[in-house]
């Protein structure tokens, strides 16, 4: 019993003619019968009722119907991670500003070192990438805060310092009370974000909340609150990395909050090590020695 006499069989079942099965894959009706007719002598049971208006499938056939569509869907699930295997694809998710300024840099960085390796990364909100790393849909995460499923392992792989961007129209210092911060527009991220968690726990020890800070826009990226703060409209906290380049060239101004840290870890997440692929084990292990050498 081959593979593909069971798809043949599925397809029969489904289109309740072998002549319309072997019109549409090609094959001939004659061809197409004795694989059938070698099916049910190797089972020992009839599978198919014949007559003038087509075929229906007796009880036995029915049973192996059942059975034919779970090992025709192993089959080709075999066969996918056969291929994936031989691809050594690792699927990473991460949070978005992880995945756009953190991970490209490192990810080069390990495919130098294990160039038959590639990297599939997509980007996402914490809560989801630890689910998708428990559903086998990636096999890393990088996220903004331990993880609360227990059957996870996370490493602190980074720590992400947080600045407040602004254009010279702001004269802002080098260093700013964050009480400062309440007296200019302000832009942020739409959403849950931990730079609007660790910023309202500051403002929540002197007494403010988040809702008092003079807000103008949320946005969905911290490219957005750049564009509107390199144009002079307002003020922004935005991760380090994500403004390096125009610090730079000195296309906008960075400032740091006196007294309270806005910064925050970023944490690998994977399942236990007995689960994972070698390949995957291999670059768990290679970027936690990147340490703070991962981003650019």
């Amino acid at each position: 019993m081959d593979i593909k006499c069971l798809e043949y069989f599925q397809k029969i079942a489904e289109i309740k003619s072998i002549s319309k099965v072997a019109n549409k894959y090609h094959i001939s009706q004659p061809a197409l019968s004795q694989q059938m007719q070698k099916l049910e002598d190797s089972l020992g049971r009839k599978l198919f009722i014949r007559s003038n208006r087509g075929v229906k499938l007796t009880h036995a056939g029915e049973l192996v119907l059942k059975y034919a569509d779970n090992i025709i869907r192993t089959h080709d699930k075999m066969l996918n991670e056969l291929e994936e295997q031989e691809k050594s694809e690792i699927k990473i998710e991460a949070h978005y500003n992880i995945a756009t300024y953190c991970l490209p840099c490192a990810l080069l960085k390990i495919q130098k070192q294990f160039p038959t390796h590639n990297y599939n990364l997509i980007s996402g909100f914490s809560d989801e990438i630890e689910e998708d790393v428990l559903n086998d849909i990636c096999e890393v995460g990088f996220i903004t805060s331990n993880p609360q499923e227990k059957d996870l392992v996370s490493h602190n792989v980074i720590t992400e310092k947080v600045v407040l961007i602004s254009s010279e129209n702001y004269h802002i210092p080098d260093k700013i009370k964050i009480e400062e911060v309440l007296k200019h527009p302000l832009i942020i991220l739409k959403g849950k974000c931990i730079i609007k968690d660790n910023l309202n726990m500051a403002l929540n020890d002197l007494g403010y909340s988040i809702d008092d800070l003079n807000i103008i826009a949320a946005l969905e990226s911290t490219e957005a609150i750049k564009t509107l703060v390199k144009k002079g409209h307002g003020l922004g906290f935005v991760p380090y990395n994500a403004v390096k380049e125009e610090f730079s060239y000195n296309r906008i101004q960075i400032s740091r909050i006196e007294d309270y840290s806005l910064d925050y870890n970023v944490f690998m997440i994977n399942k236990k090590f007995d689960k994972l692929s070698s390949e995957t084990r291999v670059f768990i292990e290679g970027f936690k020695k990147l340490g703070s050498y991962a981003c650019c």
